[in-house]
């Protein structure tokens, strides 16, 4: 069950539930417009981005990336020297730009659901644990590097 509980998966749950919205319940409301297309792209490649350069650095340190598990290195550098979470971070740009893409409206207010959803099963537990694992060191990263921007 643990492998389920991963927050690609949840990426995946979030966006289709946004998908469903934008094919079968519009509501009559739209964003779409070719700054809100633009802007769309600009935060889908961004996730990626994000993603691919905090995958880089796990690779680099040759520690684990999956979330319920403690990695051996507390990785401060590269993207991490700007966000403890950039590969959340990149879930939520890639989450808000599908639903500008599709021109789901309402299933914006899914996005904020889906950071309280990585906080609470991803972030805090992980958190604790890198507190626990690396004392000092993960205390003074905390209090250098904000949690998402």
């Amino acid at each position: 069950m643990k492998w389920l509980d991963m927050p690609p998966l949840w990426l995946v749950v979030f966006a289709a539930l946004a998908w469903a919205q934008a094919q079968f319940l519009p509501l009559g409301l739209s964003l779409r417009h070719p700054v809100t297309l633009l802007l769309a792209g600009v935060l889908v490649g961004g996730g990626v981005v994000l993603t691919v350069l905090a995958a880089l650095e796990f690779r680099k340190h040759k520690t684990t990336i999956v979330p319920h598990e403690t990695p051996a290195v507390l990785i401060q550098s590269g993207i991490f020297a700007r966000s403890r979470n950039p590969i959340y971070l990149a879930d939520v740009l890639l989450l808000t730009g599908l639903c500008l893409w599709w021109d789901a409206v309402p299933a914006l207010a899914l996005v904020p659901v889906f950071v309280w959803v990585l906080e609470r099963r991803f972030i805090l537990p992980e958190e604790k644990r890198m507190r626990r694992t690396f004392r000092a060191d993960f205390a003074r990263y905390e209090q250098k590097v904000r949690r998402w921007l």
